[in-house]
């Protein structure tokens, strides 16, 4: 790979795409790139999400090849600089509406008022070719963009919604010039300019993309605003000395200083002092949140009251407010199953509503009343204006950018479209007990010593075969030990085993220190303590047994509490319909103990990590659409197999591939509000595919004249560019309704 090549993802800001006949378009000519593996486009944020190994050059010339502009978005773009351009893009076209509005409207009225000459007479003869010139020069300012983005979609054999815009307002333009041409030929109701219809049709137009535009910004509030939170600069210390930098220039490894009321510049570990830090952006949880030495603080936080230094550890891209940002927008690029059912039919349908122009114009020119000519042709461009498919293309990629914006304000990242879509429909939810269930921070509650061992003794033994470990039992073993000041001693052939427990030598003495079934793997009998072990199993408590030289000496017992909303958050489950099952590795006894102070009814006992996927295959086979809620590292097998798959995970562990869904703080209750916003998500999505496809399918045929016969209805070209833009206009309103989603109402 060349030095300019890059690798995994390059986002391109995509100008020039105004339908979703654009969006197949610009994939198609991106993924013809060499190294490109996969595209997604996001006509809603017009934007591109291109995966593989490529030159960003060649994609950006592909992109132009196609009739786009192309740029690479890089870093975290400056919000007030982006909310700029998108003002001046609203800007730009609220003086091309109000150039063509105006024109149009003084031509409407004068024609109302019989201000104009008759097409034909002394004084028309000057005075229309005349406003046939303003009129063309008026249609070059205010659609050019349409024009130009007609004709390189043509010069690519494809359609668009320039495609018709342009044939709709340039056949209006030429055919009044035949009409002033040729007035001595026509029959007198024939002779009639459309010069109005033209420059009405593009102020609409122009009018109907501006207020979209507008509306369309606020659906990425959520990523501004978390662009928002990294400061410009950094107080770091070196050689002693204070000083302020740009967030750029600061380095792994460096001493950074936060002083009260200050963000946090890049990730990193408190080295001194102590502070609260309000984290609500990013986990949604208003509560401060306590920080003292070796405590981790993530950029864009907001430091509350102490003063303290800390080590950058994740800086650039890699720290947790970029890896968020980047997972919100992989969320927002990505299609759900229903958007590229849409893109399809939108691919198609230019092309289709082109051929049903040309149709509607030869039937009301063979069988239509006099003028014959007039009536085909104010049809079928009529059928042109209306039919553009802006509403159908913007339809899901909205919604799905709000709603991911949304969840993102809650402390929850959905990493794939899909999940948005699915997880309304799950019927089943597997919840792992420790760290989702329970707190994930289990301490030591009951040390016993057999023989002649003391609980001291006990719990360094322990202590030091644990010292190698990096499970949560094992931290709350050294925790105990070390609050006792008690030495460890060096573990020599140390044995992790998965879901048993650990051996090693210490002191040449064979220690084992793991549960019942590890004990039976050893041959160590242990008959006599079980009932001790099932008393405290009884009380919630996880027993191990530590072994030495083949026979028991001691028992410690771990207690890991439930967090105090898993009860809650179980309970509106629940009453969401879910089938709620907690599968653990602990014994049953202590499973179904806590299971039953969070008020799960199914457990799953002693299910090793590695067979934790096969109870959800196993649940997917019964017919189940099984959703997977665990830490993110020792479930990845089970959360990708799982239907959905929900991390529960803090603000820095964000990049965990295996989940669909990354709740950034340990609250259960985020989970109801996944499935609340999934189905609120989907009804929007209907609603504006609904209301996109019953737009089409009513004024098309309205616009080819099918009232007529009946009613003597025409509709007017001017009216149905003014539809038009106000459909595209209806469904990003729609969509950002949610917004404003209320979790748990009624539950």
């Amino acid at each position: 790979m060349s030095a300019e090549e890059t690798s995994d993802e390059i986002r391109l800001s995509i100008l020039g795409m105004r339908c979703a006949g654009c969006v197949s378009a610009v994939e198609g000519a991106l993924a013809a790139v060499d190294g490109v593996t996969s595209v997604s486009v996001n006509f809603a944020d017009h934007s591109a999400m291109v995966k593989g190994h490529a030159d960003p050059e060649a994609l950006k010339q592909a992109a132009k090849d196609a009739g786009y502009d192309a740029a690479v978005m890089e870093g975290l773009e400056d919000p007030a600089e982006q909310e700029q351009q998108e003002l001046q893009r609203y800007r730009n076209l609220m003086k091309k509406a109000s150039v063509a509005g105006i024109f149009g409207a003084f031509l409407m009225l004068a024609e109302h008022f019989s201000w104009l000459p008759e097409i034909g007479s002394a004084t028309g003869q000057w005075l229309w070719p005349e406003i046939a010139l303003i009129t063309l020069s008026i249609l070059v300012y205010s659609g050019w963009h349409f024009y130009s983005g007609a004709i390189k979609s043509l010069s690519l054999g494809q359609a668009n919604m320039d495609t018709l815009i342009a044939l709709g307002t340039g056949s209006a333009w030429l055919y009044s010039c035949i009409v002033i041409d040729y007035s001595d030929t026509l029959p007198t109701l024939a002779k009639h300019a459309y010069f109005e219809a033209a420059v009405v049709i593009l102020a609409f137009i122009n009018l109907g993309t501006g207020l979209e535009t507008l509306a369309r910004g606020k659906t990425s509030s959520a990523i501004r605003q978390l662009i928002g939170l990294q400061p410009r600069t950094a107080r770091v210390v070196r050689n002693g000395e204070e000083m302020d930098i740009l967030i750029e220039e600061v380095g792994l490894g460096e001493t950074l200083r936060v002083r009260p009321g200050e963000k946090i510049a890049v990730d990193g570990v408190l080295l001194e002092g102590h502070s609260t830090l309000d984290e609500s952006m990013l986990t949604g949880e208003p509560i401060p949140v306590e920080k003292s030495v070796g405590s981790e603080v993530v950029a864009g936080t907001m430091n509350q009251s102490g003063s303290f230094l800390f080590r950058a550890t994740r800086i650039g891209r890699d720290t947790a407010l970029a890896q968020i940002i980047k997972s919100v927008r992989q969320a927002q690029s990505s299609k759900p199953e229903i958007a590229r059912l849409a893109d399809k039919i939108s691919s198609v349908f230019v092309p289709a509503v082109v051929a049903f122009s040309v149709l509607t114009f030869l039937v009301w020119y063979a069988f239509g009343p006099d003028p014959s000519l007039g009536y085909a042709f104010v049809t079928s461009m009529t059928v042109l204006v209306i039919a553009c498919p802006c509403a159908l293309g913007l339809a899901t990629p909205i919604s799905v950018m709000v709603a991911v914006g949304r969840a993102a304000q809650s402390g929850i990242l959905i990493r794939k479209g899909d999940a948005l879509q699915t997880a309304g429909k799950l019927t089943c939810l597997i919840l792992d007990k420790t760290g989702t269930v329970t707190e994930g921070k289990p301490t030591v509650s009951t040390v016993e010593a057999i023989d002649d061992y003391t609980e001291e003794h006990v719990l360094q033994l322990a202590a030091s075969i644990e010292s190698g470990s990096e499970h949560p039992l094992a931290a709350a073993i050294l925790t105990a030990a070390e609050n006792k000041q008690i030495k460890l001693e060096k573990a020599k052939q140390f044995e992790a085993i998965a879901g048993f427990g650990v051996t090693a030598q210490i002191n040449e003495l064979n220690v084992i220190f793991g549960n019942k079934a590890l004990m039976d793997a050893k041959g160590i009998k242990f008959i006599h303590y079980n009932n001790r072990l099932e008393k405290l199993s009884a009380l919630g408590q996880t027993p191990m047994m530590l072994a030495v030289d083949d026979k028991i000496v001691g028992i410690i017992a771990v207690s890991d509490p439930i967090k105090k909303d898993s009860a809650q958050a179980v309970q509106r489950l629940k009453n969401l319909g879910l089938r709620i099952i907690m599968v653990t590795g602990d014994n049953q006894i202590t499973a179904h103990a806590i299971a039953k102070q969070a008020g799960i009814a199914e457990v799953r006992a002693q299910v090793l990590p590695q067979d934790k996927a096969a109870v959800v295959k196993e649940l997917q086979q019964q017919g189940e659409v099984v959703g997977m809620v665990g830490d993110g590292i020792n479930d990845a097998p089970a959360l990708a197999q799982a239907d959905v798959g929900l991390a529960i995970g803090t603000g820095t562990d964000v990049a965990i591939e295996s989940a669909d869904v990354v709740i950034l703080q340990g609250s259960l209750l985020k989970v109801p509000e996944v499935i609340e916003l999934s189905k609120a998500t989907v009804i929007n999505i209907k609603q504006n595919l609904i209301g996109a496809f019953f737009y089409n399918t009513i004024s098309i045929p309205v616009a080819a004249g099918l009232l007529y016969p009946l009613f003597g209805v025409l509709l007017n070209p001017m009216i149905a560019g003014a539809a038009m833009a106000m459909s595209s206009l209806t469904v990003v309103t729609n969509a950002n309704r949610l917004r404003w989603t209320k979790f748990g109402e009624g539950k």
